[in-house]
């Protein structure tokens, strides 16, 4: 608990007489701008920081995990074991078993020596041996490697890699395998700064579904609106007037700012004309001396009438593209792509064509090849076979992760960007800069000074102040925060040109992509559709419900909407045939009674199945009504009224997703059962 904890740098105020409570099941969404303090919380709660005044208690016995965004990770022991060893107090208790054991064996060694005292020494050894043990085995029981391998497996990881020392991994699956090992500790308090930025999108729909059955508290830090949604149900939000709180998901806290919003114009225009009035009041009776005492009066409660503090906007990145030259109809071809890195074959026989305008999604695991795509595309690497083909009149901008850290540290940002567009004068930069929320004598700033996010900025300015017209981004959303991510996604929606682009950030990729590109296996399977399309495509190839097309690979993680029950399939009444020649009356009375019994059998799970397919369908019904409530503006002039429905909605909406799965299963044990008959 935060009990008026403040903290500053410099100039700049982080928290001011900070008052938070975290209970034990609290499933928090931390968000504000970059900057604003997100991190300096979670270093706060997790020890790594201190504050000015204030105090910051725990209940007694809490364990708190801490995944931050950068770290370094020591090699020494594989993947598996650090995985394992990670549980506070396991390493020592490995320690202490070595010792003891090598304690038993000199004490044997003396004991067979004939050492009169040794066998006491042997008793003491072999009982604190025992009680070792004792503690092993209740580890063993509770954190097994084979939990450990399958949060592992969840993430991304092969059987293969178990063994591997972890300073052989990438700094992208270094974070991984310290996600794993936080999730395997099961801390009491979880702590989550971007925790998706190294994720590909499979991984993220497993840590989202292990997230949603975590059973602890946590605070969370994301720049993925959906993950946000699925996730959290409180918002701790830094805004221009402080540390605030809001209840619900972070679409419930969008919807409570514009009723503050709202509410406060409205409480300032009513308090205006109430002034106004009283001015004119005071003005036409001022001269007239017989109400006098009701002009002081009037007087008096003008001097006490309070002001209103107006809504205060939260400035947020925005940019808007130039219209850009007319490319031809086909901008890119690529004809039997081939890349490999050494015997490891990324690409093979790769064909693409991409037509003027569009926005292309490119998804995949990390380490498929949607990086090494885009590099070789923008001529950064060289491929080792086919071809790349651009069209008339195209100019490529590209945008990486690490381009941000190829900026000159000695240069200011105003002259970074500078050197992209000769032709752009002082204010075009400045403006574009401006857009970016560089400012005044910001811009004037050297690059090395700049955190991860600014210089993130700073290097989509480089690119955006000339982008081309085919744009080329990698995890462009990475290190901007919700906002500036949601305000660039509009703005390339803006954009005349053809985007191809690799985001794990399914609210962005949905609100973008027209077509997706799926990396796997050196190949590149196109689906001319959104992503929740392309999804249900796999889906329903993988349920056999679609024949795949050759050579396509349906994904392993494609989804119906959350909270929509399926509709059942109910198996159509068999028709009544006439009893097959030969059969006498006692033959069709013994296949009677075996129909009877195995509809007796199959009676309670198939009205089980009804059962809850009704249930499903009251609660969709409810939901429906509360949907329609909370779209009406008459709603929110009682608060505790929208307060109770808010509740109720996401209430039922949790209900509503446990007993759809629990549909599913029984439909299924239904299915088979009946195919069995």
């Amino acid at each position: 608990m935060f009990d008026g904890v403040s903290l500053g740098f410099g100039k700049k105020t982080i928290v001011d007489n900070l008052g938070l409570r975290i209970a034990a099941t609290d499933r928090i969404g931390l968000i504000g701008p970059n900057g604003s303090g997100k991190t300096s919380i979670l270093r706060m709660l997790a020890n790594e920081q201190g504050f000015d005044k204030g105090s910051l208690r725990f209940s007694r016995g809490v364990r708190v995990g801490y995944l931050p965004q950068d770290l370094a990770v020591a090699g020494g022991q594989s993947l598996a074991q650090f995985v394992v060893n990670s549980v506070p107090g396991r390493s020592e208790l490995d320690a202490r078993l070595a010792e003891a054991e090598a304690d038993l064996a000199a004490a044997q060694a003396e004991s067979e020596a004939g050492d009169e005292a040794a066998h006491e020494r042997l008793m003491d050894v072999a009982e604190r041996l025992a009680d070792i043990h004792e503690r092993v085995a209740h580890f063993d029981t509770h954190f097994t490697e084979h939990e450990a391998l399958r949060i592992l497996a969840g993430l991304g990881f092969l059987a293969s890699d178990s063994g591997r020392d972890l300073a052989e991994f990438s700094g992208g699956w270094q974070m991984r395998a310290v996600l794993a090992a936080l999730l395997f500790q099961q801390p009491d308090l979880l702590l989550l700064d971007e925790p998706t930025n190294h994720l590909d999108m499979p991984s993220v729909a497993w840590f989202a579904a292990y997230l949603k059955r975590y059973q602890r508290a946590f605070v969370l830090v994301s720049h993925d609106r959906e993950f946000l949604n699925e996730q959290v149900s409180r918002i701790v939000a830094f805004e221009p007037e402080g540390v605030r709180t809001f209840s619900g998901n972070y679409e419930g806290y969008v919807k409570q700012r514009a009723e503050e919003e709202v509410l406060l114009e409205n409480r300032a225009k009513n308090l205006s004309r109430e002034r106004e009035k009283t001015e004119q009041l005071i003005e036409r009776f001022r001269a007239q001396a017989n109400k006098a005492a009701m002009v002081q009066s009037r007087i008096k409660a003008l001097e006490k009438m309070e002001d209103v503090k107006l809504f205060e906007r939260r400035q947020v990145m925005r940019f808007q593209f130039p219209e850009c030259e007319r490319a031809g109809e086909v901008p890119l071809r690529v004809e039997g792509l081939r890349k490999a890195y050494g015997s490891r074959v990324v690409l093979d026989g790769v064909d693409l064509t991409v037509r003027r305008g569009e926005k292309i999604g490119i998804i995949g695991v990390n380490g498929a090849g949607k990086t090494t795509l885009l590099r070789t595309i923008a001529g950064e690497i060289a491929h080792d076979g086919g071809e790349i083909k651009f069209g008339n009149r195209v100019k490529v901008g590209y945008y990486a992760q690490h381009h941000a850290d190829t900026l000159s540290g000695e240069r200011t940002m105003f002259e970074e960007v500078s050197l992209q567009d000769a032709s752009a004068g002082q204010t075009r930069v400045r403006s574009v800069l401006g857009a970016f929320l560089f400012s005044g004598d910001d811009v004037d700033k050297p690059i090395r000074v700049l955190s991860g996010g600014e210089r993130a900025r700073v290097a989509l300015a480089r690119l955006l102040i000339k982008p081309g017209n085919l744009l080329l981004m990698d995890e462009p959303t990475n290190h901007l925060d919700l906002e500036s991510s949601e305000s660039l996604a509009e703005s390339l929606r803006t954009y005349d040109g053809t985007l191809l682009f690799v985001s794990h950030n399914r609210s962005f990729v949905r609100k973008l992509a027209t077509r997706i590109w799926d990396v796997s296996g050196g190949k590149v399977e196109t689906y001319p559709g959104t992503l929740d399309e392309y999804m249900e495509s796999s889906r329903k190839r993988r349920d056999g419900e679609l024949e795949a097309p050759k050579g396509e690979r349906a994904l392993s993680h494609g989804t119906g909407s959350k909270g929509q029950a399926p509709v059942a399939a109910k198996p159509a009444a068999a028709p009544v045939a006439a009893p097959p020649p030969g059969k006498n009356k006692q033959d069709r009375r013994r296949e009677a009674e075996a129909r009877n019994e195995r509809n007796r059998a199959l009676g309670p799970l198939r009205k089980r199945v009804a059962e809850m397919e009704a249930r499903i369908a009251s609660l969709e019904a409810d939901q429906k009504q509360r949907s329609a409530a909370l779209a009406d503006p008459e709603t929110y002039a009682d608060d505790a009224k929208r307060r109770d429905l808010l509740a109720a909605y996401q209430r039922d909406a949790d209900k509503l997703e446990e007993l759809t799965g629990r549909w599913e299963i029984a439909s299924a044990e239904l299915e088979a059962a009946e195919a069995a008959e």
